[in-house]
């Protein structure tokens, strides 16, 4: 590689990597405690098989009107499923197309037609954590910015392997100058951990980026594929009507036959559309339960107006989100993403300590 050539990517690293780099930290830091988000959030809460029978349970409109009657006025928007114990969650808001600001979420235990005893409305601690992670605080914007965030990360990663491909041919890969001065050292050990730990990190980088997409992804989705098949009338959203999401369920299962609910969309909300209520059914495997396959059923009769996969782009989205945290392969995948996390902390201060313990005087040269 020619030295003029060399320098450039040099700029490139140094400042994308200073750009991104505080804010990487934060990322990284409140990544780590959202790899174990369940766990963290079962601490204090006994741990119980729960058993029911599947006879007993009231109908999911039942299940909506209690949870409405917690908030009158209010309308369902989306309704979603506990895997563990047959509890539904009812996100309800003053309008079927409300911003997420106004939804309000109800958890309602289908054994009694209550919310569950013992829980509270609202998050905790570790929604808070998630919100910082996801957006900085800062809404819509800032979610935009954390991907700005990570594609900066990106190019720093893709910088720092250009970079040290000359150095790792002639000297050998991993290799550390012990002889050399400590900042050389601190140099040889932050490209070798960099360079192992690669992969994992562009995988994270990139996800995360996707994921602060979910927005207009979602958007482009609704307005292209799910509205060919939605074929939405002119006029108001449909109104909800006790009755309608057990039969939607019920006729969206016969049309895909094998497959369990995820979650129900009603009118008006981001993945539905203003006459349709959108059953999104999901596989059996780790894989194929994150690839969900909604089923266009008609709010006023209950018939099913069309089944389609999602687009390349949405499948990108929903396999993203839960590879981001490493949620896939049970708790020996949560602790590969906790360690390599750690790992990526020290990579992201030492490239900061490299850069402070740098002469000025190459500093400014590095600026030019």
């Amino acid at each position: 590689m020619k030295p003029a050539t060399l320098r450039a990517w040099s700029k490139v690293h140094t400042w994308s990597s200073l750009v991104c780099t505080l804010f990487m930290l934060i990322l990284a830091l409140t990544g780590l405690p959202l790899v174990f988000h369940d766990e963290i959030d079962g601490i204090g809460k006994p741990e119980r098989i729960e058993r029911w029978n599947d006879a007993e349970l009231v109908t999911l409109d039942r299940a909506i009107t209690a949870a409405l009657a917690l908030e009158p006025g209010a309308v369902p928007i989306y309704l979603s499923f506990d895997e563990d114990r047959p509890v539904v969650n009812l996100t309800s808001g003053p309008v079927g197309d409300a911003p997420e600001t106004a939804m309000r979420f109800h958890p309602i235990d289908r054994r009694t037609a209550a919310p569950p005893q013992g829980e509270a409305p609202g998050g905790g601690v570790m929604d808070v954590v998630l919100d910082l992670h996801k957006d900085l605080l800062l809404g819509t914007v800032g979610e935009y910015f954390v991907g700005a965030i990570g594609l900066c990360f990106v190019l720093a990663l893709v910088s720092g392997v250009v970079l040290y491909a000359p150095f790792a041919r002639k000297a050998g890969f991993a290799s550390v100058r012990k002889a050399k001065t400590a900042r050389t050292r601190w140099l040889d050990w932050h490209n070798l951990i960099g360079g192992v730990t690669l992969a994992w990190a562009l995988v994270v980088g990139l996800t995360g980026t996707i994921n602060t997409l979910a927005e207009p992804i979602t958007a482009w989705w609704r307005a292209d594929a799910l509205a060919h098949l939605a074929r939405d009338r002119a006029g108001p959203i449909a109104p909800y009507r006790p009755g309608i999401a057990d039969a939607a369920l019920r006729n969206a299962q016969a049309a895909v036959p094998g497959m369990r609910v995820q979650f129900i969309a009603f009118p008006g909300a981001a993945f539905s559309s203003r006459d349709h209520l959108a059953v999104y059914l999901q596989g059996a495997t780790p894989l194929t339960a994150k690839l969900l396959t909604p089923v266009m059923v008609d709010a006023r009769t209950g018939k099913v107006d069309g089944v389609a996969p999602m687009p390349w782009y949405m499948k990108a989205l929903l396999l993203a989100q839960p590879l981001h945290f490493g949620d896939y392969g049970g708790m020996a995948m949560k602790l590969l993403w906790a360690v390599l996390d750690l790992v990526s902390i020290v990579v992201l201060g030492s490239g900061l300590y490299l850069w402070l313990r740098k002469p000025r005087a190459a500093r400014r040269s590095r600026a030019a």
